[in-house]
């Protein structure tokens, strides 16, 4: 409960002209700092510097023989797939290693999926009447975007402490043929950085489907991305699938967006070999082949799965001190008052944030005013509507820590300012 609810109506008013005083220092200050997206900081990105120079005038073929400079081999060189295919946890034949975006990835296979069908599909889905996904929520804006923009309906999930809530899923899937996907994060998911339980895994992977052509779209951006030196365990979900009698239910994507560059990263999508061969023919209309240059660029660079999580390692010592800056200060600020909850996440990009109901959309506002750009409040929700308008998303990653410790007071003080002006319109004084 608030310990605004402890004050009474003179020490409400003193407490509330205190924080305003409080925040005009702060908009005096204009502030400049946006924080809106998980963006790599420039230290993370010098971190991967060494892919300029690489490769030298004559090393351009591939372990089988491929010259890397011309067309061909469209699901990727060999080294790279046998590289991230260890990333993944999947096989060499069960990855194809594509460009520099794996949203790019996504949007094409459902594209696919709305003009020709999938594999399992008896119709293409863009000729049915209806269309509907399954989203997680607070979830990623990315996700839902795509959805909004082919037509696809979709339908709030609700998280629970290890994942979605599978007893709504369950029922969902199993009675809606029209129902044919699910959208997950499933490791430190984005914003929330829960890592999906084991239990949660093998129930996605056994449930019946009404739908035959119902996929996992299983977005897996953050599989080695942890801030800790014992990460949490997430099971694989297409050896799952497999055990389950359902070996084409999940596709598995990733990328090296956070972990080289992220404009000239190298992206991946795996599944049964089934789905990869028929994804293969698909991909072949529309290229001739990706960069296979800036692959054995990346594995020139990082080697092995060694020099991968090594790498990762310094990403984590230039991150962490942000994300413990990030909780000691909203812990400092707002700890015992009542006002606000937030994740403690072990790895990923994000922290998610709950002010009280109804402040969230405040709250942005107001530290906007104050020149800290925040995620927009709603936007880890479908349409960008968050029923209960609490939740933000926290992106600490690009500023340097003195920024970031001014953004995170300022943001404490608005989630007070904001609950304070809340209770005095409650009790009628403002």
């Amino acid at each position: 409960m608030s310990k605004l609810n402890e004050m009474n109506d003179l020490l409400l008013r003193e407490h509330y002209s205190t924080l305003v005083s409080s925040y005009e220092k702060f908009q005096a200050q204009k502030l400049t700092l946006n924080m809106s997206r998980g963006v790599p900081c420039p230290e993370q990105l010098d971190l991967s510097a060494g892919l300029f120079d690489c490769l030298k005038e004559n090393d351009y073929k591939a372990v089988n023989g491929i010259d890397c400079r011309t067309y061909g081999a469209v699901d990727g060189i060999p080294e790279a797939k046998e590289l991230f295919a260890q990333v993944l946890e999947v096989s060499p034949g069960e990855i194809i290693i594509g460009g520099n975006s794996s949203l790019t990835l996504m949007h094409d296979l459902i594209a696919r999926a709305m003009l020709r069908g999938l594999p399992d599909s008896t119709t293409p889905w863009g000729k049915l009447p209806q269309v509907k996904f399954l989203c997680p929520s607070p979830g990623y804006d990315r996700h839902f975007a795509v959805c909004e923009y082919l037509g696809i309906e979709m339908i709030p999930i609700n998280y629970l402490h290890d994942g979605p809530d599978m007893d709504q899923v369950e029922q969902l899937v199993a009675a809606d043929s029209s129902i044919k996907g699910i959208w997950c994060v499933p490791k430190y998911s984005n914003p929330s950085g829960i890592t999906y339980s084991a239990a949660v895994v093998e129930r996605l992977a056994a449930m019946p489907a009404k739908a035959p052509d119902f996929r996992i779209f299983w977005d897996n951006a953050y599989t080695i991305h942890h801030l800790t030196a014992t990460p949490p365990c997430l099971v694989n979900i297409l050896a799952a699938c497999k055990k389950a009698g359902h070996p084409d239910r999940v596709f598995i994507f990733g990328s090296t967006s956070k972990v080289s560059f992220p404009g000239a990263g190298i992206a991946m999508v795996a599944g049964s070999e089934s789905n990869i061969n028929w994804l293969k023919k698909e991909i072949s209309i529309q290229t001739i082949g990706p960069d296979k240059i800036n692959q054995l660029r990346h594995i020139r660079f990082f080697k092995d799965l060694a020099g991968i999580q090594a790498h990762m390692r310094r990403h984590a010592a230039i991150l962490k001190p942000k994300f413990d800056l990030v909780l000691e200060t909203l812990e400092a600020g707002l700890g015992d008052k009542g006002l606000a909850a937030w994740s403690k996440p072990q790895g990923g990009y994000f922290i998610s944030l709950d002010t009280l109901p109804g402040c969230a959309r405040k709250v942005v506002a107001k530290t906007a005013a104050a020149g800290v750009i925040l995620t927009p409040a709603g936007a880890t929700f479908p349409y960008g509507k968050d029923p209960e308008d609490k939740n933000i998303r926290l992106a600490p990653t690009f500023p340097p820590l003195a920024d970031l410790k001014q953004a995170m007071e300022l943001l404490a003080l608005c989630i007070q300012l904001v609950s304070t002006e809340q209770e005095l319109e409650k009790r009628g004084l403002r």
